[in-house]
């Protein structure tokens, strides 16, 4: 297992987070976040077959509640949902080795989660997937902004725009756009849901003056009447009055050239899949220098690297309990998201064919980087691909007991410079449940996670006169919003760097040109 490197200080700003665990350490703050979707096994196929995995239940409301209170249990930032709107079919040219194994089909939608988890917690933030290409912009602005409001602030919005070609027939193309333009059509849907969440009404706009009596100022809220090349007409305003964080906090993973300017100039967080630190470590280098090109702080953009723990109470527990895992995977499924996420069909190779020797470059540049990350493999073939994905998908898989685990996140933050992590599991909802229990203390001892939440002020307390005295949404208790929990208390909407920070119609202000 890696030990802690030495400690770097990477990216040094106000907007660095610390420790907030009221220790009085310094260390860097790890950004906790757990990775799920709404299906079974996610990033690991197959295994629903253990007798102690419960992500065949996804589609009960239960499941979702219940691991919303266990991540909160952990002060976890919060709970990332990834979605796609097709299946993986490109291995075999059909679905079946996807429906066979649950890889990844069938799935839910992961924004109807939400409330329900909201309402069973306080502080615990949501980064919900949502693409810029089947979904208008208009009608997305306001599903994000009801969310914000329901769950005061807590919601992120994951800005992707598809992979799957199977996606993309269901709404009537044969294929995707080209990746270039589907990046140009996502950067032009920006500009509508900013303009629409910032500044189509101003701060100040409702009022709820029942003496006079006015509920908005008619003068403080206005159409943005955008005109663009891929949305026509957008005239607003905005159907929802501003929520508590007006926008949502906005992440990204697109590694590409496109997804990284994307990401420079968008993206508050971004998540990365790399197989080891020093690689991370050039992915977040390149990260945090389009951030500065973009004017932006360099370290208000956090980075957060997919790992996946497998965790004993010893090290050697620890290896029982992934070899036990493995065997429980799918190759098929694991052969299915491969297919999905390279564009590879492996199903016409031979099950003992060296896949390293295949004439062909996109095969072998990804089995390349599998044995960079695996050099003890003897041979590349379908069922060693199988292996390295089948638990925790793209991203690293570590094994070990609790220090050692909690000794590796320390190693990636350290000599990698990342933020924090967005935490695959083999096991719903075991792998966190070990997570909390056994490598969350450690991390507490640290200080380097929070010990709890930061408290953050009440609204004003509302005295009523008649009606109910208490609940139907009087003086709801509030907790720490997304965008605070990476910028500190009081910092729940865009920081002045941001791009959108200048459509902001702010109280007692003229409204900002939309030009």
């Amino acid at each position: 297992m890696t030990p802690p490197a030495a400690t770097v200080d990477s990216a040094s700003s106000g907007v660095d987070q610390l420790s907030l665990s009221g220790d009085g350490s310094s260390s860097k703050r790890m950004i906790l976040y757990a990775f799920m979707m709404g299906c079974s096994g996610h990033q690991s196929p197959g295994l629903w077959t253990h007798p102690a995995d419960r992500s065949r239940h996804h589609n009960k409301l239960s499941y979702w509640v219940d691991h919303a209170k266990l991540l909160e249990s952990g002060h976890f930032d919060g709970l990332f949902l990834a979605d796609v709107l097709g299946g993986y079919d490109v291995y075999g040219g059909n679905l079946n080795a996807a429906l066979a194994s649950g890889a990844q089909f069938p799935v839910i939608d992961p924004l109807l989660l939400i409330s329900a988890m909201a309402a069973a917690t306080t502080n615990l933030s949501f980064g919900i997937t949502a693409t810029t290409s089947y979904v208008h912009p208009y009608e997305l602005a306001r599903r994000f902004s009801t969310l914000d409001h329901l769950t005061n602030g807590r919601v992120g919005w994951n800005v992707v725009t598809g992979y799957l070609d199977s996606a993309a027939r269901q709404f009537g193309a044969k294929n995707q756009e080209l990746h270039a333009k589907r990046y140009e059509v996502a950067d032009e849907y920006m500009d509508v849901v900013y303009k629409l969440w910032e500044s189509s009404w101003a701060d100040d706009a409702v009022i709820h003056d029942a003496s006079k009596p006015t509920y908005t100022r008619p003068d403080r809220v206005r159409q943005i009447n955008h005109k663009g090349k891929y949305f026509e007409s957008v005239p607003g305003p905005h159907i929802c009055e501003p929520t508590p964080q007006r926008s949502p906090v906005i992440y990204q993973a697109g590694s590409s050239g496109p997804g990284m300017a994307f990401a420079s100039k968008h993206a508050e967080v971004i998540f990365i899949a790399a197989h080891k630190p020093e690689v991370a470590k050039k992915r977040v280098e390149a990260a945090r220098q389009g951030a500065a090109a973009a004017g932006r702080d360099p370290a208000s953009l956090k980075v957060l690297a997919l790992l996946c723990p497998i965790i004993g109470k010893t090290d050697e527990e620890a290896q029982q309990k992934y070899d036990e895992h493995l065997k429980h995977g799918s190759d098929e499924g694991a052969l299915a998201l491969f297919g999905g996420w390279t564009g590879i069909d492996l199903s016409t190779y031979g099950e003992d064919e060296e896949l390293r020797a295949i004439e062909s470059n996109a095969i072998k540049s990804a089995v390349e980087n599998f044995a960079t990350q695996d050099p003890t493999v003897p041979k590349w073939n379908k069922k060693a691909v199988a292996n390295k994905i089948k638990l925790g998908g793209l991203g690293p898989t570590i094994v070990g007991g609790p220090e050692s685990i909690a000794d590796q996140l320390q190693s990636w933050v350290d000599d990698a410079g990342v933020d924090g992590f967005n935490l695959a599991y083999t096991l719903a909802p075991g792998t966190f449940e070990d997570f909390v229990e056994l490598v969350v203390p450690i991390l507490k001892k640290r200080g380097v996670v929070w010990s709890d939440y930061p408290k953050v002020a009440q609204p004003p307390a509302e005295s009523v006169t008649d009606g109910p005295q208490k609940g139907f949404g009087i003086n709801e208790t509030i907790g720490i919003t997304s965008r605070e929990k990476l910028y500190g208390v009081g910092q729940k909407t865009f920081r002045k760097d941001h791009y959108a920070s200048k459509f902001t119609w702010k109280a007692g202000q003229d409204a900002p040109s939309l030009d």
